[in-house]
């Protein structure tokens, strides 16, 4: 599965939350950049983010000066931001989720910056979906706990730890696909055992 870390763009650029909007938007034409990373003034301060966006909807459309607007009053801060170690389709969830389109990747300090863009282009998404996957690990869980409770009885620690790592795959499964299954496989399993001592 792919991370924030294996998709970022590490060449970030930076500005000063006092430069002023002029020098922002020179800045984004010289690197051919949407966006910058707002410096923390201190390590315990928060970073920041301005846009493209930001400067055209808060600059451009009120007729404002970009030489008197500094950028700390058009950017967002605390911007929202990324663990390098995120799978990407939980970042393309957060950028669903909050309507943002880019965010900076960071683990104590600045790493990056990834994108929708980054995501389309650089990830495994087309050749790995997640949900397939899961499907598949799912599978290979359930024939494991069935072989695990046949061989320790199904009232065995073994056989509750397999069916409780089933639990885990199956949960992830239900949150990707959006809903849950109408009966757990554990459900389904207990049915069927539950039929089988019966008939006997």
């Amino acid at each position: 599965m792919t991370k924030a870390s294996e998709i970022m763009t590490e060449d970030v650029a930076t500005i000063r939350g006092s430069a002023t909007v002029a020098q922002a938007v020179k800045l984004m034409k010289l690197k051919g950049l949407h966006s910058l990373i707002v410096d923390r003034r201190t390590e315990e301060d928060a970073y920041g983010i301005v846009t493209d966006t930001d400067i055209t909807k808060k600059v451009v459309a009120f007729g404002k000066d970009p030489n008197q607007v500094r950028v700390y009053e058009v950017m967002t801060k605390p911007c929202i931001v990324v663990n390098p170690d995120l799978a990407v389709e939980y970042v393309a969830r957060l950028f669903a989720q909050t309507g943002i389109d880019r965010a900076p990747v960071i683990k104590g300090e600045l790493l990056g910056i990834v994108s929708m863009h980054d995501i389309l282009t650089k990830s495994d998404f087309l050749n790995n979906p997640r949900v397939p996957l899961l499907e598949k690990a799912l599978q290979q869980e359930i024939s494991n706990a069935r072989a695990v409770c046949a061989a320790n009885g199904g009232d065995s620690e073994a056989c509750a730890a397999a069916w409780e790592a089933v639990n885990e795959v199956e949960a992830e499964l239900a949150f990707c696909k959006g809903q849950p299954p109408a009966q757990t496989a554990f459900e389904e399993y207990k049915v069927a055992s539950d039929l089988a001592i019966a008939a006997t």
